[in-house]
């Protein structure tokens, strides 16, 4: 009544490597799954976004981070000068210019 029954050590052993396999599958599924539905998406925008700035060329018209819309008139290594309005034109970092517009949006404005 007290005394457990004895079983052979190879099922044991076989029984407890699928197991621990079991253990860590739902935990190495849930990593799968965020890999690709976060970082991933994540790397492929940020490829994108460095292209973009990368090809910025003047004439090309703008959004910044803040909002602003403009067309570039001047490109450097680090900084874009973009013309905002006739005769007005700002300085910004090439990181803050957040997409291009398609040709021709700032003549509807």
């Amino acid at each position: 009544m007290f005394i457990s029954n004895a079983y052979a050590q190879s099922a044991a052993a076989d029984a407890g490597m699928m197991g621990n396999l079991g253990t860590f599958l739902p935990l190495i599924l849930m990593f799968v799954v965020m890999y690709f539905l976060m970082i991933r998406p994540q790397q492929k925008r940020a490829k994108e976004q460095k292209a973009m700035m990368e090809a910025l060329a003047k004439g090309d018209e703008v959004v910044t981070i803040g909002g602003i819309l403009g067309k570039v008139s001047k490109v450097t290594d680090q900084h874009v000068t973009i013309e905002v309005a006739t005769g007005t034109e700002i300085v910004v970092q090439k990181h803050a210019v957040s997409s291009l517009l398609p040709k021709g949006t700032l003549k509807g404005l």
